[in-house]
């Protein structure tokens, strides 16, 4: 964690050097706070908030911000927090003389402008609670009187939270539409009989029949939701300790969840993919459909796009894709059997990860928007969190807040 211990410049680097690996780890308490080697471990929550809180001559670390507002919601409120914020940050040091109170607010709001910035666009969602939204704007009226220019960088910062949560509630809406779309059209389906559903033929192919460009289009598809999961969703889904009752609507479901809703997609994608290869009533249209779809998985690989990729294979591993033998007869499964090898399970989805790490290395080098690419296998990715956070504890015996933990589920 890059958030040290105020006393970090009196370390000398040398001291701690790789010929020392035998050392003890060097303890430090400062102000409520416990550093170990100069890296934050744990803290009173009280101290955590006030390392969060912006001075004239400080600000905290982006991964620090990031880190304590997702975790402090295990133990307070977002506009209990955000309460608290406010007061340390203008009412905490008022004097009582409207000059000396208008330079230091002067001073220290491009700095609450900052931090406010940061908690609005990375957790938009906080601000539903009209309880945030009244204390976002009693934090503008404040800064107006002290600084002109704040006042305006508020009101801009307020109409984009607005705008994005305008888009944010679209978007959920659009789910929740589609979903009771899909749910009247299966009603008639399932009254059809067989030849009325394979009327069709080759339809995904009708459509598009470049595995490059329908890859291309699956992966915006899953950047898209992926781009409307608010962080704090992981927190709900997995948190085991849980706020006392009176913040327990802080956990509620909201009208829309996008995590589910993420999840959702992986299996619809699954189950157009069988539904596409069973479509077709000749063989030889089946076997083009489902080369179609080994080609459109082998570019979901090349992209960085694992998701699609294994709902792509699970969609092919079903039983009405697999008993399919004599179209499987007439297809080349030499690519197929290496991308499924690429996605065994055994040992861990160990081949996955090696091809997980190779995309990430790939991203962190990229000089093109593809190229920076990784979409992980989401179900696993949810997996791994939950057992990361089955490991460990959030809050320490002597009442301190176990940071460590906070930083992994970062």
């Amino acid at each position: 964690m890059p958030q040290t211990t105020p006393y970090s410049s009196k370390f000398n680097p040398s001291t701690y050097s790789s010929n020392h690996s035998h050392r003890q780890p060097v303890e430090e308490n400062y102000g409520g706070l416990h550093y170990r080697d100069n890296k934050l471990v744990s803290g009173s929550l009280e101290a955590l908030i006030q390392l969060l809180v912006p001075t004239v001559d400080y600000y905290p670390d982006r991964s620090y911000i990031f880190t304590f507002l997702l975790s402090s919601r295990l133990f307070l409120h977002p506009f209990e927090l955000m309460s608290r914020v406010c007061y340390l940050c203008v009412d905490h040091h008022r004097v009582g003389d409207p000059q000396t109170d208008k330079k230091r607010i002067r001073e220290i709001a491009p700095k609450i402008v900052q931090l406010l910035t940061e908690w609005t666009e990375t957790f938009p969602y906080d601000f539903r609670d009209e309880r945030m939204m009244r204390s976002l704007k009693e934090m503008t009226h404040r800064l107006a009187f002290g600084d002109e220019l704040s006042r305006r960088a508020m009101q801009r910062l307020i109409q984009r939270l607005l705008r994005k949560l305008t888009t944010l509630g679209q978007y959920e809406e659009s789910l929740a539409t589609s979903s009771a779309t899909a749910a009247a059209m299966d009603r008639p389906l399932a009254l059809k009989s067989k030849q009325q559903l394979v009327r069709r033929e080759e339809c995904v192919l009708n459509l598009c029949d470049d595995p490059f460009v329908f890859a291309q289009q699956l992966t915006h598809i899953e950047m898209e939701r992926l781009s409307y999961i608010g962080p704090e969703e992981f927190v709900r889904a997995f948190a085991q300790k849980r706020p006392s009752d009176n913040h327990k609507s802080l956990f509620s479901k909201r009208k829309a969840s996008n995590l589910e809703a993420y999840v959702e997609w992986f299996n619809r994608l699954s189950y157009l993919t069988a539904t596409e290869i069973c479509m077709p009533v000749k063989k030889k249209h089946r076997a083009r459909v489902l080369e179609f779809f080994i080609d459109v998985a082998q570019e979901c690989f090349n992209i960085g796009n694992f998701n699609s990729l294994m709902a792509i294979i699970t969609g092919m591993n079903m039983n009405p894709v697999s008993r399919l033998k004599k179209t499987w007869n007439k297809v080349n499964t030499d690519k197929f059997d290496i991308l499924v090898h690429q996605m065994d399970p055994s040992s861990n989805f160990y081949n996955y990860r090696t091809a997980l790490r190779g995309a990430t290395q790939r991203s962190s080098t990229a000089h093109t928007s593809q190229e920076m690419i990784v979409i992980p296998f989401f179900s696993l990715f949810i997996k791994d969190i939950y057992f990361l956070n089955e490991g460990c504890v959030n809050r320490l015996p002597n009442g301190h807040i176990n940071f460590e933990t906070e930083e992994n589920l970062e």
